[in-house]
């Protein structure tokens, strides 16, 4: 089950095209959907987070943690709105795109993918861009 929760004034318009993509993505690289949390906050919220669990001083787009058992998915995934909306602006993205590249990119860490090494990096990258093509594509 995917749910949606706010911490911010900001929501999804379409939860339910977003939730049968998210679902598709995770079927696509055969996994189970479990039970995923996305909850979206403002750049303080996800700074506090930063700061208790990973100790961390800076401000991130999203934080996502993994409770995956073997092949099916479950996590929570939080994403700070402002940290999107002004990466949208720094890659001259829409905004629609950046936070659809920011909820996959949660997805694909609990379907193992890493981003540490540049290498793991472009396949991230590829990854997500494979996925947001699927985004409009029913099957």
């Amino acid at each position: 089950m995917i749910s949606f929760n706010y911490e911010t004034d900001f929501e999804i318009a379409n939860k339910a095209d977003f939730t049968n993509w998210i679902s598709r993505v995770i079927a696509s690289e055969n996994k189970t959907e479990g039970e995923i949390n996305y909850i979206f906050c403002n750049d303080d919220y996800l700074h506090q987070i930063n700061l208790e669990y990973l100790n961390h001083d800076t401000l991130t787009d999203i934080i996502s943690f993994d409770y995956s058992v073997g092949n099916e998915i479950h996590g929570d995934i939080y994403i700070s709105v402002e940290r999107v909306a002004d990466n949208a602006q720094d890659f001259e993205v829409s905004f629609d795109e950046e936070l659809r590249r920011v909820i996959i990119h949660g997805v694909l860490h609990y379907c193992g993918y890493k981003d540490k090494s540049p290498e793991q990096e472009i396949l991230m990258r590829q990854k997500e861009d494979e996925k947001i093509k699927m985004f409009h594509v029913e099957q």
